[in-house]
């Protein structure tokens, strides 16, 4: 079965011309949804992921109306081989796994992908262990200045509750019993 898979961004724009390219391709049932591309929750694709099946095509007009980055094409492009799914493109010609020089395209672009993620990935790395060296604090900024948590800390051992610490400095009870005294 070929399925075809049409998407628009807004609600002013229509879904006609898609519909109309996909049926020309040959789609017998398209699945059409207007939604970000930026979303990876979207109703229709997953309905679609769903029902292509080994021996299947799913066909689009644009590889942008499927995916928005090169990872998230990669990543749905990787499911549906998994599943035996081909796939093609009709304004992107190259994008066609049912032919052997697509196959090799769509390869060629995964392994820059990989790469460039990997690059990221080191970089990324390399920056974070600078940054540390820098003295650079990672996570969330604390909800208690230190004079505040010191106080808190002087309260709590005079025996007040957690509780009513906490309600004063508006945290939560965890935050005042996860509190400990600083090494001088």
């Amino acid at each position: 079965m070929i399925y075809g898979y049409a998407r628009v961004s807004t609600d002013g724009q229509t879904l006609d011309a898609q519909r109309e390219a996909l049926s020309a391709a040959g789609a017998e049932k398209t699945f059409a949804e207007t939604a970000s591309g930026a979303k990876s929750d979207r109703a229709q694709l997953a309905r679609l992921m769903q029902a292509a099946q080994d021996g299947d095509t799913v066909v689009v007009t644009r590889l942008d109306r499927l995916a928005r980055s090169t990872r998230d094409l990669l990543n749905i492009l990787g499911t549906f081989a998994e599943r035996g799914v081909a796939f093609r493109s009709i304004s992107d010609t190259w994008a066609d796994t049912t032919t052997p020089h697509g196959r090799l395209m769509l390869t060629v672009l995964g392994g820059l992908a990989e790469f460039e993620r990997e690059l990221i990935k080191s970089r990324t790395s390399e920056g974070r262990r600078r940054a540390k060296e820098r003295g650079q604090a990672f996570g969330p900024k604390p909800k208690l200045t230190q004079f505040q948590r010191q106080e808190a800390l002087q309260r709590k051992a005079e025996g007040e509750a957690v509780r009513e610490i906490a309600r004063s400095y508006n945290v939560s009870g965890s935050t005042i019993s996860r509190l400990k005294a600083e090494p001088e």
